[in-house]
């Protein structure tokens, strides 16, 4: 509800110290407002949900009509279902791609659980680097 408020207001930003270079750094829905605002997006496309758009439109950022996008090290989803795609990500980043699978078959709903992984993992994989373990 305050993500505007916070996000027009320099010094609440400066006190965020997130650096890609030494983390990994994702954003879901008005959280994707935030990074741009704090140049971490910079001229790359991302995600965030339909009532965030506009304002990260206006921000300067380009936004994809898909539930998840990584650049390097940083991540942006849209849609409040789109959490297990960042938890994904960072596990299999974190951990290994086997690590991520397990931990989404675990939280899926019980009768679709492969069906959950296999969408999930079809989400970040395109976004991972080719050096992630395949197993811990």
């Amino acid at each position: 509800i305050k993500t505007r408020e916070i996000a027009a207001d320099p010094a609440l930003l400066a006190q965020l110290r997130l650096d890609p270079a030494r983390q990994l750094i994702g954003a879901q829905c008005s959280g994707t407002l935030l990074l741009a605002k704090l140049g971490l997006v910079g001229d790359l496309p991302a995600c965030t949900d339909l009532t965030t758009k506009p304002w990260v439109i206006e921000a300067g950022v380009t936004v994809l009509d898909t539930p998840f996008v990584a650049h390097g090290n940083v991540a942006t989803a849209g849609g409040c279902l789109s959490s297990q795609y960042l938890s994904a990500w960072i596990i299999a980043r974190l951990a290994s791609v086997r690590d991520a699978e397990e931990a989404i078959h675990y939280v899926a709903p019980v009768g679709e659980k492969q069906a959950y992984v296999a969408q999930a993992m079809a989400a970040v994989a395109p976004f991972l680097p080719v050096t992630t373990p395949i197993a811990a």
